[in-house]
Protein backbone atom coordinates (compact mmCIF):
# COMPACT_ATOMS: atom_id res chain seq x y z
CA UNK A 1 0.00 0.00 0.00
CA UNK A 2 3.07 2.29 0.80
CA UNK A 3 4.25 1.51 -2.47
CA UNK A 4 1.42 2.57 -4.47
CA UNK A 5 0.78 5.95 -2.29
CA UNK A 6 4.82 6.66 -3.26
CA UNK A 7 3.94 5.62 -6.94
CA UNK A 8 0.91 7.58 -7.03
CA UNK A 9 2.74 10.71 -5.82
CA UNK A 10 5.55 10.48 -8.28
CA UNK A 11 3.11 9.98 -10.76
CA UNK A 12 0.95 13.17 -9.73
CA UNK A 13 4.12 15.51 -9.46
CA UNK A 14 5.65 14.99 -12.76
CA UNK A 15 1.79 16.13 -14.33
CA UNK A 16 1.89 18.84 -12.21
CA UNK A 17 5.33 20.09 -12.67
CA UNK A 18 4.80 19.75 -16.56
CA UNK A 19 1.91 21.49 -15.89
CA UNK A 20 3.59 23.92 -14.39
CA UNK A 21 6.38 24.51 -16.73
CA UNK A 22 3.35 25.34 -19.13
CA UNK A 23 1.62 27.70 -17.01
CA UNK A 24 5.08 29.15 -16.72
CA UNK A 25 5.81 29.17 -20.50
CA UNK A 26 2.23 30.98 -20.26
CA UNK A 27 2.86 33.87 -18.37
CA UNK A 28 5.98 34.79 -20.23
CA UNK A 29 4.16 35.25 -23.63
CA UNK A 30 1.74 37.03 -21.02
CA UNK A 31 4.80 40.06 -20.52
CA UNK A 32 5.52 39.75 -24.06
CA UNK A 33 2.40 40.34 -25.48
CA UNK A 34 0.48 43.69 -24.13
CA UNK A 35 -2.18 43.93 -26.17
CA UNK A 36 -3.95 40.86 -24.70
CA UNK A 37 -2.53 40.95 -21.45
CA UNK A 38 -5.88 41.89 -19.23
CA UNK A 39 -7.16 38.31 -20.45
CA UNK A 40 -5.00 35.96 -20.05
CA UNK A 41 -3.32 37.38 -16.90
CA UNK A 42 -6.43 35.84 -15.28
CA UNK A 43 -5.97 32.50 -16.82
CA UNK A 44 -2.15 31.95 -15.90
CA UNK A 45 -3.33 33.04 -12.57
CA UNK A 46 -6.17 30.96 -12.04
CA UNK A 47 -3.92 28.00 -13.51
CA UNK A 48 -1.11 28.48 -11.23
CA UNK A 49 -3.47 28.79 -8.28
CA UNK A 50 -5.18 25.90 -9.21
CA UNK A 51 -1.85 23.97 -10.08
CA UNK A 52 -0.74 24.55 -6.70
CA UNK A 53 -3.41 22.96 -5.07
CA UNK A 54 -3.00 19.63 -6.59
CA UNK A 55 -2.68 17.07 -4.39
CA UNK A 56 0.45 14.99 -4.59
CA UNK A 57 -0.13 13.06 -1.09
CA UNK A 58 -2.95 10.92 -1.68
CA UNK A 59 -2.67 9.88 2.10
CA UNK A 60 -6.62 9.28 3.17
CA UNK A 61 -6.23 11.35 6.29
CA UNK A 62 -4.71 14.43 4.89
CA UNK A 63 -6.96 14.06 1.90
CA UNK A 64 -9.92 14.29 2.85
CA UNK A 65 -9.06 16.54 5.82
CA UNK A 66 -7.81 19.36 2.75
CA UNK A 67 -10.51 18.49 0.37
CA UNK A 68 -12.98 21.22 1.34
CA UNK A 69 -10.82 23.74 1.38
CA UNK A 70 -9.47 22.47 -2.27
CA UNK A 71 -12.92 22.28 -3.34
CA UNK A 72 -13.93 25.77 -2.47
CA UNK A 73 -11.01 27.33 -3.93
CA UNK A 74 -11.12 25.78 -6.93
CA UNK A 75 -14.85 26.96 -7.24
CA UNK A 76 -13.61 30.57 -6.57
CA UNK A 77 -11.15 30.01 -9.43
CA UNK A 78 -13.30 29.22 -11.37
CA UNK A 79 -16.02 31.98 -10.85
CA UNK A 80 -13.44 34.37 -11.25
CA UNK A 81 -11.83 33.62 -14.21
CA UNK A 82 -13.22 34.10 -17.93
CA UNK A 83 -12.20 31.10 -20.23
CA UNK A 84 -15.32 28.62 -20.13
CA UNK A 85 -12.68 25.81 -20.73
CA UNK A 86 -10.71 27.01 -18.05
CA UNK A 87 -13.45 27.20 -15.75
CA UNK A 88 -15.04 23.95 -16.92
CA UNK A 89 -11.62 22.34 -15.70
CA UNK A 90 -11.30 23.72 -12.22
CA UNK A 91 -15.20 22.60 -11.37
CA UNK A 92 -14.11 18.82 -12.65
CA UNK A 93 -10.97 19.68 -10.06
CA UNK A 94 -13.65 20.90 -7.67
CA UNK A 95 -15.92 17.93 -8.13
CA UNK A 96 -13.13 15.46 -7.67
CA UNK A 97 -12.35 17.29 -4.46
CA UNK A 98 -16.05 16.93 -3.65
CA UNK A 99 -16.30 13.60 -4.27
CA UNK A 100 -13.56 12.37 -2.06
CA UNK A 101 -15.52 14.08 0.70
CA UNK A 102 -18.31 11.59 0.32
CA UNK A 103 -16.19 8.23 -0.06
CA UNK A 104 -14.46 5.95 2.12
CA UNK A 105 -11.32 6.93 1.53
CA UNK A 106 -9.59 4.19 4.35
CA UNK A 107 -10.25 1.61 1.76
CA UNK A 108 -6.70 1.54 -0.76
CA UNK A 109 -8.63 1.03 -4.03
CA UNK A 110 -10.95 3.95 -3.51
CA UNK A 111 -7.66 5.93 -2.78
CA UNK A 112 -6.34 4.64 -6.24
CA UNK A 113 -9.80 5.49 -8.32
CA UNK A 114 -9.63 8.70 -6.96
CA UNK A 115 -6.28 9.44 -7.74
CA UNK A 116 -6.59 8.46 -11.37
CA UNK A 117 -9.91 10.27 -12.10
CA UNK A 118 -8.05 13.41 -10.77
CA UNK A 119 -5.07 13.40 -12.05
CA UNK A 120 -7.55 12.94 -15.44
CA UNK A 121 -8.90 16.44 -14.27
CA UNK A 122 -5.32 17.30 -13.40
CA UNK A 123 -4.22 16.61 -17.07
CA UNK A 124 -7.38 18.25 -18.55
CA UNK A 125 -6.84 21.49 -16.80
CA UNK A 126 -3.02 21.68 -17.41
CA UNK A 127 -4.07 21.55 -21.12
CA UNK A 128 -6.42 23.89 -21.40
CA UNK A 129 -3.82 26.29 -19.29
CA UNK A 130 -0.81 25.57 -22.00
Amino acid sequence: MKRWGIGAALVAAAVLLAGCDQVNSAADQVDSAAGSAGRTVDKVKACGEALGLADLNPDPAKLKERALDKERRLRELAGNVQQQDVKNALTGMADSYLQVQKERIEDAGVVAAWTKRNLERLDALRKVCA
